[in-house]
């Protein structure tokens, strides 16, 4: 890195840290290692099961396989009468009664509450030594795990290896494991490499449905969880794992998580030789966010529907405390991803979130959103590299259908300058089914694209509809191939303001920031409206200062002047109306360009330095006009937005103290005389000419002769 790459990469980071808010973390679990990779996905094993668990009212049981297709009610009564017998009562029984690698537990149709696990922490199980969470758990060891399991979970199941899990119902609603809400988790696989869940459901928990933990080989397979503070489905630095057929709704963040995944590919391009996750078939509606992964690196998401949630899928490098980061090589296709458009931010606001989890009314459809996430949203990147997004049909978003945005490193805690510019890089988004249904129904979204502008190697299909900026870094037919190719430090200024404010958010403290349309600000409310307002408010009363007091002698400067004036109008307009609309904005900044232009070449003659500057300034912003309609400058560090900014500061000041001294009004370019006898103004002036010799005097006419004189 060049020693000014490497003091723009010092500046840009000194600006964020200046401005950003405290990380939240979104899941702090104890420290763990990312698993060596030798392990394998599980095969579902058929034939007779090891272990029953049932319940024991027949006539409860009966009642619940009654409408069962014959063969599947027969064999169901069949495994009953056995498990009467010699089965167990509670999951966790028949968990316990593991000896050896490769059981099988057929879990029957019924409630399981597992009453035994419910209770509060007893004993020495209420006094372990371990640091809390900032949501106040406390982060606790394997061997603590271990010692007191149901501290925070429902069913534990801790080094058990090659367990299959089944329920024999018709449905996964047949066998339903239940939280109450008094377990972080409802069941939790802890170093139980090789496990495999189908047919069930786990529901109502303080954080977790279904957790996986650091293991080498899972599937979760037709199952489905719901109403968590947290996540449905959470697997954690784990290798080797699939979800098929599954379906989350009703959670706080997401309803499926592949946090820290192995990060098997760190180091590739596109072209990897595997994935760590799998995700297909699986459904994720009515959440904070459909599917979420802090360091979700080397996951195949594939032939899902992500639908009515906040957000469509999201994918961060933003939370620190996960193996992995920065994120990386996560690949999407053939997902329908659309209509993501709730807004559960009210149920913070008006303190519904603030009740206990049972009184929430999760099961009424309420959603606690635990981060902040921009409602409308179909795919978002915080800070990721590498992610293929392709032949995906994303559609009915009121707000946009790709979001990327870049994170400095300093946020997930790590301070080295040469990585504080390491996210948002090589991103591909070519060949998806933008604003169409599958059956060609025209369903746009707002916008196709929203990007803050940092990174190197994004781009985009050439079709995208209204982005921001309007023209973008476009894909070649092979991967990597990218025309237009930008390499930015840093966002846009007012797009990177807008997302400071908005990530000052806390559902704990009900802290829902002011300015972000994100939780409901409009109009002048907007940070992005407020910040355009006040610059174009400036910018008037010097520039017409300016004009009053030195240049309304001149036609070009009030010409100029009245075209500065329409642009700061527009620009004020434009911002109203958020990103759909990238024209405007652009109309007006090739405005306000010509202006100071224009201003600056008459400027010139009386003050060279003021006018010189003034000129560049107006460059610089047709060049900015230029970058965010017609085509990103490529190459360039920092936009011109930042230089024209910065510049722009230097010249309101010396604006200001030009315009404040005495000229001669109405004389564009005039040397500034002083008027009643004050000191003449400073500034540069030509050498005055020598007052010409004055005339001589006309003799005087002769006096006229008196009346009647003869001569």
């Amino acid at each position: 890195m060049s020693w000014t790459r490497r003091l723009l990469v010092v500046l840009a980071t000194l600006a964020v840290a200046l401005l950003a808010a405290p990380a939240a973390q979104a899941h702090e679990e104890r420290p763990v290692t990312l698993p060596d990779g030798t392990g394998s996905v599980p095969v579902y094993r058929t034939g007779e099961p090891d272990l029953l668990v049932c319940k024991s009212d027949r006539a409860d049981f009966e009642r619940r396989v009654s409408g069962f297709p014959e063969g599947l009610r027969a064999r169901n009564l069949q495994l009953f009468d056995r498990c009467l017998k010699s089965g167990y009562r509670h999951l966790q029984q028949a968990v316990d009664a593991v000896g050896r690698p490769g059981m099988n537990i057929a879990i029957l149709p019924g409630l399981y509450e597992e009453e035994p696990s419910l209770p509060k922490p007893a004993g020495e199980c209420t006094r372990l030594k371990a640091p809390n969470s900032k949501l106040g758990y406390q982060i606790l060891s394997y061997a603590q795990q271990t010692q007191c399991p149901h501290n925070q979970n429902l069913v534990a199941i801790l080094g058990k290896k090659n367990l299959q899990i089944e329920g024999t119902g018709a449905e996964r609603t047949d066998v339903v494991i239940d939280a109450k809400y008094q377990k972080l988790n409802a069941i939790r696989a802890d170093g139980s490499d090789g496990i495999y869940f189908k047919n069930f459901t786990a529901q109502r928990t303080t954080f977790n449905s279904l957790y996986v933990l650091a293991q080498d080989g899972f599937v979760i397979d037709s199952v489905l969880t719901r109403w968590n503070d947290e996540y449905g489905f959470l697997t954690f630095a784990s290798d080797h794992g699939l979800y098929k057929n599954c379906e989350s709704y009703g959670n706080g963040d997401s309803g499926i998580y592949p946090g820290s995944a192995s990060d098997i590919n760190d180091g590739y391009g596109y072209e990897v030789p595997r994935y760590s996750i799998e995700i297909t078939g699986c459904r994720s509606h009515h959440n904070m966010v459909g599917y979420s992964g802090t360091a979700g690196d080397s996951v195949y998401v594939h032939d899902n529907e992500f639908d009515h949630n906040m957000g469509g899928a999201s994918m961060d490098s933003a939370f620190p405390g996960h193996p992995g980061l920065p994120q990386n090589h996560a690949r999407f296709e053939r997902n329908l991803i659309h209509d993501n458009n709730a807004d559960y931010y009210p149920y913070v606001a008006d303190g519904t979130c603030a009740k206990p989890p049972v009184d929430r009314g999760y099961e009424d459809g309420v959603v606690c959103p635990q981060i902040s996430m921009p409602p409308g949203s179909g795919i978002i990147t915080a800070g990721g590299n590498w992610n293929l997004y392709e032949n995906n049909w994303i559609y009915g978003q009121q707000r946009t259908a790709f979001f990327l945005t870049a994170v400095p490193a300093f946020i997930r805690g790590e301070s080295a300058l040469s990585k504080q510019a390491d996210t948002s890089h090589h991103n591909r988004y070519a060949g998806n089914h933008l604003g169409t249904d599958k059956a060609g129904n025209s369903r746009p979204n707002r916008t196709d694209v929203f990007w803050d502008g940092q990174g190197d190697g994004n781009c985009w299909q050439s079709d995208t509809g209204p982005s921001s900026p309007r023209t973008l870094p476009t894909c070649g037919s092979e991967r990597g191939a990218v025309s237009g190719r930008t390499d930015r430090l840093i966002g846009e200024p007012v797009k990177l303001a807008q997302l400071l404010v908005c990530a000052d958010y806390n559902v704990q403290a009900r802290r829902l920031p002011a300015g972000c349309d994100w939780y409901g600000a409009r109009g002048i409310e907007r940070i992005e409206v407020q910040v355009t307002l006040a610059i174009a408010v400036v910018l008037a009363l010097v520039g017409g200062v300016l004009w009053w007091r030195r240049l309304r002698g001149s036609g070009l400067a009030t010409a100029v002047t009245v075209l500065g004036a329409i642009g700061l109008g527009l620009d004020v307009a434009g911002s109203t109306t958020g990103p759909a609309s990238t024209y405007v904005p652009a109309l007006a900044l090739l405005l306000t360009g010509v202006w100071w232009t224009g201003i600056g070449l008459v400027l010139r003659g009386e003050r060279p330095w003021l006018g010189w500057t003034t000129v560049v300034l107006g460059a610089l912003t047709l060049l900015d006009a230029v970058d965010k309609a017609v085509f990103m400058i490529p190459w360039i560090p920092l936009s011109p937005a930042w230089v024209r900014g910065l510049l722009g500061v230097i010249w309101v000041v010396w604006a200001v103290v030009a315009a404040a001294r005495h000229s001669e009004r109405g004389v564009p370019g005039g040397r500034g005389a002083s008027e009643e006898g004050s000191a003449p103004d400073a500034g540069v002036h030509e050498p005055a000419a020598p007052a010409p010799a004055p005339a001589a005097a006309p003799a005087p006419a002769p006096a006229p002769a008196p009346e009647g004189d003869a001569s």
